[in-house]
């Protein structure tokens, strides 16, 4: 059990990484990153991407303190 929760927390720390990397910066956007100029793209605007981001990356970070809380416990 504790060796799949420690493949588990290694996979959520790794996903978490990539998610906290694709954040914006001090002035440039998700859509920046991938030079989609002016926030708007397929996806109807930057604004709708860059608040998924924010709720995918709060989902890992939660699961990974609960990883964290449940590999301590063991």
């Amino acid at each position: 059990m504790e060796a799949i929760l420690s493949g588990l927390q290694i996979i959520l720390s790794v996903v978490l990484m990539l998610l906290v990397l694709l954040h914006s910066g001090k002035d440039a956007g998700l859509s920046g990153a991938f030079g989609v100029g002016g926030g708007a793209g397929p996806f109807g605007g930057g604004s709708l991407v860059e608040r998924n981001l924010d709720r995918w990356t709060i989902a890992f970070a939660l699961m990974w303190v609960a990883n964290v809380i449940v590999l301590i416990k063991i």
